[in-house]
């Protein structure tokens, strides 16, 4: 499994950014790049049906090595990185035999990943890791995913003596963009009984619920006078997103809360007086509790309208995806399966609750449950991402557990 390190980089280094401005699918035409090399690995490797749509979904299929008739077991991963910060001329830096002090990413710029902000590194003791260069994301979420169900596959063909049934692999577009990539999603094409996405967290985690979400864009409406002579005359629109905002509860915001606790994100703003655009995320995984944080909102914005005049704030509010359990729970096998799979790794699994989505909650809400499996990494979205190597060579031996476990 060592060379899904190898993998991961190569993968790493090739920017598929995804633009959640874009009204298209996929929103960036870098997805391509990836996802052309993928088809052709795919096939070089002996894996079957593979394609690449309009759409950049990549498909294909491990074919069974057995006669008797076993469930298809799916795996997705997605190819697309956050726009949170920049996926260009990602530089994967090695740290070998980690020491458990402060790892310099950047000495030019003085950018200093220390185990005093992120503690987990000292788990990672004389362990290999691979970080930023301080400048870039990583892509770790989830390229990493990509290259562990890649080296998987590659694996199994490689080790036929491993009895397993039809296996689907899938990698798909514009995930960080409101799981967006999976709208179009073919399910019955993809063909799989049951499936996984690695997405995330340290090695050993699994996940099968997720959040109920929400996103919400405020366009408030200002009237710009010149500031010498705007007494009683101006209404300035940044200023008024900032007094909506601090309407919202403070302590629900995702820096104060963890678990189950829900929260308003209010993560882009873009405007002058005349005009303001700001967007939110809303979290909860309860359903009701999100129906409530969604009442919050439009209360407090038809308070602002009532104080300001009527369509002085237009609020677009939408639901983006619902919690994963509520698929999964009636096909729990796929739970007990990942848990021993991951013992059977060598592994201490740990049950989490997904604090975001992954495209298996849009799969399963089209019939495919589809919980989660670690890819190994932290730090996810930002230039201190970093994975362990041993982490990644887990999450492949994993996948092949899965399969060989429904193979029976």
């Amino acid at each position: 499994m060592k060379n899904v390190v190898e993998r991961f980089i190569r993968y790493a280094k090739i920017d598929t950014q995804s633009d959640p401005d874009s009204k298209t699918i996929p929103s960036t035409k870098k997805q391509f790049n990836l996802a052309n090399l993928l088809v052709e690995e795919l096939k070089d490797m002996g894996l079957k049906d593979v394609s690449v749509d309009e759409k950049c979904v990549v498909m294909a299929t491990l074919p069974s090595n057995i006669k008797k008739d076993v469930p298809t077991i799916g795996f997705l991963a997605h190819i697309d990185t956050t726009p949170d910060m920049t996926g260009k001329n990602v530089k994967p830096q090695i740290v070998e035999d980690y020491d458990g002090g402060d790892i310099v990413l950047n000495k030019e710029k003085n950018i200093i990943m220390s185990p005093k902000v992120f503690p987990e590194l000292k788990n990672y003791v004389g362990k290999t890791l691979i970080t930023t260069d301080g400048t870039t994301l990583l892509g770790v979420d989830d390229k990493a995913g990509v290259a562990e169900i890649v080296t998987a596959m590659e694996y199994l063909l490689k080790h036929p003596e491993i009895k397993h049934g039809t296996v689907k692999v899938a990698f798909t577009p514009d995930e960080e963009i409101g799981l967006r990539g999976m709208d179009d999603f073919d399910a019955e094409k993809f063909g799989a009984d049951f499936a996984y996405t690695l997405d995330g967290y340290a090695a050993g985690v699994f996940s099968y619920e997720t959040f109920n979400a929400a996103e919400a864009k405020i366009t408030v409406n200002g009237i710009s006078v010149h500031p010498g002579s705007a007494k009683n005359k101006m209404i300035n629109s940044i200023e008024l997103v900032s007094e909506l905002n601090s309407m919202l509860p403070v302590d629900q915001r995702p820096q104060n809360t963890e678990g189950y606790e829900g929260y308003f994100h209010l993560y882009l703003i873009n405007g002058n007086v005349e005009q303001t655009v700001a967007q939110y995320i809303i979290r909860d995984h309860n359903k009701e509790k999100l129906e409530d944080r969604k009442e919050l909102l439009k209360d407090a914005v038809a308070f602002m309208n009532r104080k300001y005049g009527e369509n002085t704030i237009q609020l677009d509010l939408k639901d983006q995806y619902y919690n994963l359990k509520y698929k999964v729970e009636p096909a729990m096998h796929l739970v007990d399966n990942a848990l021993e799979a991951i013992k059977d790794a060598g592994l201490t699994p740990e049950i989490v609750p997904m604090r975001g989505g992954t495209d298996g909650v849009t799969l399963s809400y089209k019939g495919v449950p589809c919980p989660n499996l670690f890819t190994g990494g932290h730090n996810f979205h930002g230039k201190f991402e970093y994975v362990p190597t041993f982490a990644m060579e887990k999450a492949a031996e994993v996948v092949v557990r899965i399969i060989e476990k429904y193979g029976k």
